[in-house]
């Protein structure tokens, strides 16, 4: 592991994934597990400060939980209220209260920062 240095460019960020590739599936432990550790700890850190994800859409949050889940809107009335209210929030036309966000955080398991983000809302005409 002498030669495992921090990454400094793109170029060197590059390099590193492509030898994380070539090592995958080494068993912990080994010297090869323990290269790929420092390596994949390296690449985080350098995604982190590069490339940095925002977090998600509480809305898309909300969209991919039901996709996973196999929910369908009529199983949001029960966390959201109405039918009427279920599509307002889908439809961007009618953000998330504080006890949505609550029951939508019990039952669906979706983080409350997550929730609590501003969505971007459609202005009726």
């Amino acid at each position: 592991m002498a030669d495992v240095k921090p990454i400094r460019s793109e170029a060197d960020y590059e390099a590193a994934m492509a030898e994380v590739e070539r090592l995958w599936g080494a068993k912990a432990g080994t010297p090869r597990g323990d290269r790929l550790d420092v390596l994949a700890t390296l690449i985080d850190a350098w995604e982190s400060a590069h490339h940095p994800m925002d977090p998600p859409d509480p809305i898309e949050a909300i969209k991919f939980r039901m996709e996973q889940q196999n929910l369908t809107r009529k199983d949001l009335e029960g966390i959201l209220g109405t039918r009427t209210r279920v599509a307002e929030v889908l439809n961007r036309r009618r953000g998330l209260s504080i006890n949505m966000i609550r029951r939508l955080h019990k039952e669906l398991g979706i983080p409350a920062d997550v929730l609590i983000r501003s969505s971007r809302l459609k202005r009726a005409a």
